[in-house]
């Protein structure tokens, strides 16, 4: 074969590949071979038709060969397949062999570097090594002919269409392809396992890049950190240097300021509206205005509609840009037909703003969104400017300090406009306060938030005497006075409302602890404020807490501004959360010597990492933010689900155990990724997603047995009996959020 290959020369001559077609009329596959393909690419296929046949995918196959992939590939059910090649003799050969077989099977001669398609003619672009056999011709890579085929796969890929390219990430390739999809492409990079016994000292790596239609650009996102490579560590090592210098330009470019002015681009394709066009572009910078701004351009979806406004700008404030109706494409198009514009520029506000007024913000914006108004707008209205409040009337800050692991944390107390109709029922008298936990380096989430309430400080002066009684005095409560402390009996966090309604699938095993005079052991990966192990260890008496954090900064803040106590049923260790399960997953190990520290404070004890001691516990739940955000996971970090640590919680679990984990992301490849590992070491796995929240929360089960779902009601209720509140109508939320959790095929 060798020898073979070297007859073949340069990978861009036809006459080379009709004499390499001719010695090796069999199919002959590049790179990796179909079983080891069919998971990773059948997988990505099923997210373009989700609820449709795989037969209506238009897939196209450039620069086929004799390769069997599309042979493959139309056997698992996507018939709709084109396949093109610029030799003729290889495509007669194809045609010959696939035409009674696979008869839906297209063949044409094509370059591929110009292609004769109509635009936007395919949902999926498969390459290969088309690229690769493209960029390597004798004397050197031939960018142009790179840059003309990739030119043609983005003009020929429908918007939400995916070209995937199947690669060994020579350096020259990923240059030109990291340059060419940067600009409003999502883009993801994994290595396709290959054969123990497989010969190749070359991995194959996947590359996905999604058309998106926006002037946003992305990090890449890349599982490469987990992957089990088995190829040669130059490779490897290439491959992640390069990713990471690229993430790394394009971070630059986000902010920079000929990237911010992309509008330029479109200023052509804007100057109509399009029904049902949705477009993500960055505003101002370059001189040309105060502040730069992220912004979406929606145009209605039904243009028959009577429109009360022909261009509107509504402004989505920091504070709620992280909600899904305004982050979600769904809920994007739920605020444009709300507003009855025809075209509505949708911008959103970051920490950058946070000092301006909004009339300041709405001056700076003004000429900004001029120039996205549609040109039939010839009455030349002016265009109206809408908000979304963030709900809050006052705001307070009480602490900031900066941590070296977690960066700049502020703890701020505020009053919202609403309140959760629950609480105000349970609180009625006076105006409800929050108090609230936000990192700086995730600006738009609130970590934590707890209602305040007040309480009488200071001793009362009984004067029982008559003699020391002055007529008309009314001072009762000499040096006592109201102080604002937190509640820890309410969750205003709907997430953490949501993870403890997960408890239904262990109610049963929960009461019979119960029953048995022993203690339900949990521990939670993420202290944050303390919010939720505190409020468990108020409602559920039976539980035993372990927290783990591995900021001692977030501790303290927690103990000093939203009273986190510890007890005999309740600590907290400062350990490496990841460490920590592997270190108390050694059943039957015994208890370490302690090291606490005492605090002076309050006379609690902190335990850290030599302190476990190893057994069984029942409920584990990850609710830890993400620092890196090139994994595209705000919550939990990537570690926590790789695949060798979801096995450790399953060895460290009881038998009847559950374990929960808090997920944050945007991209669904992200979501199906974490969902394809939870599977492979979990057999039943259940999912609640909030309408008004990021968050999703993946609830999976060690038992073999499951809960059916004709016992769903009934587990309720046992978890309703274990539930202990000062006020029960609080309660009832937990209990509402049960009916939404979904179990997982």
């Amino acid at each position: 074969m060798g020898d073979i290959l070297e007859t073949l020369g340069d990978f861009t001559s036809k006459e080379n590949w009709d004499n390499f077609f001719t010695i090796c009329p069999d199919s002959f596959e590049w790179y990796a071979e179909w079983p080891n393909l069919r998971d990773p690419l059948i997988s990505l296929l099923q997210t373009l038709t989700p609820s449709s046949p795989p037969s209506s995918l238009q897939l196209l196959v450039p620069g086929c060969g004799n390769s069997r992939l599309s042979e493959h590939l139309y056997d698992a059910g996507y018939t709709s397949i084109t396949n093109i090649d610029f030799s003729k003799l290889v495509i007669s050969d194809m045609l010959r062999r696939n035409i009674r077989s696979r008869p839906l099977m297209r063949w044409r001669v094509m370059d591929m570097t110009s292609m004769q398609f109509e635009d936007e003619a395919f949902a999926a672009v498969v390459d290969k090594g088309g690229l690769d056999a493209l960029m390597e011709p004798k004397l050197g890579p031939d960018f142009d002919l790179g840059n003309q085929y990739l030119l043609e796969v983005k003009r020929v890929l429908k918007p939400g269409g995916k070209f995937v390219c199947l690669t060994l990430a020579e350096s020259y390739v990923l240059d030109i392809l990291f340059s060419k999809f940067r600009l409003g492409w999502k883009m993801s990079v994994d290595a396709i396992p290959l054969n123990s016994s497989s010969e190749s000292n070359h991995q194959t790596f996947m590359v996905v890049v999604e058309k998106e239609l926006s002037t946003t650009v992305h990090q890449i996102t890349s599982l490469l950190r987990n992957a089990s490579l088995n190829c040669n560590s130059k490779q490897a090592s290439g491959l992640r240097d390069a990713l990471q210098n690229e993430n790394q330009v394009r971070e630059k470019l986000s902010s920079s300021s000929d990237t911010l002015y992309a509008v330029e681009d479109l200023q052509e394709e804007l100057a109509k509206i399009s029904q049902g066009r949705r477009l993500q572009l960055t505003l101002g910078g370059q001189g040309c205005s105060i502040f730069s701004y992220r912004a979406v351009v929606l145009d209605a979806e039904e243009l028959s509609d009577p429109f009360t406004y022909h261009c509107g700008v509504f402004i989505v404030p920091k504070i709620r840009a992280c909600e899904w109706l305004f982050f979600s494409e769904e809920g994007q198009w739920m605020v444009v037909r709300s507003s009855k514009a025809a075209r509505l520029i949708m911008v959103f506000l970051d920490t950058s703003h946070t000092n301006a007024s909004m009339d300041e913000i709405q001056k700076d914006l003004s000429p900004l969104v001029k120039q996205l108004e549609p040109k039939e707008n010839s009455n030349e209205a002016q265009i109206p400017f809408l908000m979304a409040s963030d709900g809050i009337k006052k705001r307070n800050i009480v602490h900031q300090i900066t941590s070296p692991l977690t960066g700049s944390i502020i703890v701020e107390d505020v009053v919202y406009e609403n309140v959760d109709e629950e609480i105000s029922c349970a609180f009625p008298s006076g105006e409800l306060m929050f108090r609230r936990l936000v990192f700086e380096r995730a600006a738009n989430l609130v970590q934590s938030e707890a209602l305040l309430t007040t309480k009488l400080v200071g001793e009362k002066k009984n004067n029982s005497s008559s003699k020391s009684k002055k007529r008309g005095s009314q001072r009762r409560n000499d040096g006592a006075y109201n102080q604002m402390t937190v509640y820890h009996g309410y969750l205003a966090s709907s997430y953490h409302t949501g993870i403890i309604s997960g408890f239904t699938l262990i109610s049963s095993y929960m009461k019979n602890v119960a029953s048995s005079g022993k203690m339900v052991k949990a521990v939670i990966i993420g202290l944050g404020a303390g919010l939720l192990p505190m409020f468990l260890h108020g409602c559920i008496p039976v539980l035993e807490i372990e927290a783990v954090e591995l900021d001692p900064v977030i501790v303290d803040i927690a103990r000093e501004h939203f009273s986190f106590v510890e007890d005999k049923r309740l600590k907290v260790h400062i350990a490496d959360g990841i460490q920590f399960v592997r270190e108390n997953a050694s059943s039957g190990a015994a208890q370490s010597h302690s090291k606490s520290s005492e605090s002076p404070s309050n006379g609690s004890s902190t335990t850290h990492a030599e302190d476990v001691k190893a057994t069984k516990v029942d409920i584990i739940i990850i609710d830890v933010d993400s620092s890196d955000s090139s994994s595209g996971l705000a919550c939990p970090a990537l570690d926590f689900l790789d695949e060798s640590f979801l096995e450790t919680v399953k060895d460290k679990l009881s038998e009847q155990g559950l374990f929960v984990v808090n997920l944050v992301s945007r991209s669904q490849a992200i979501k199906d990724m974490v969902l394809l590992r939870m599977k492979k070491v979990f057999s039943h796995l259940f999912c609640l997603q909030h309408d008004e929240d990021v968050n999703e929360i993946h609830f999976a089960l060690k038992s073999e047995s499951c809960i059916e779902d004709h016992c769903f009601s009934e587990a309720t209720l046992k978890l309703d009996k274990l539930l202990k509140f000062d006020h029960p109508e609080i309660g009832q939320k937990i209990i509402n959020a049960t009916k939404k959790i979904k179990r997982l095929k």
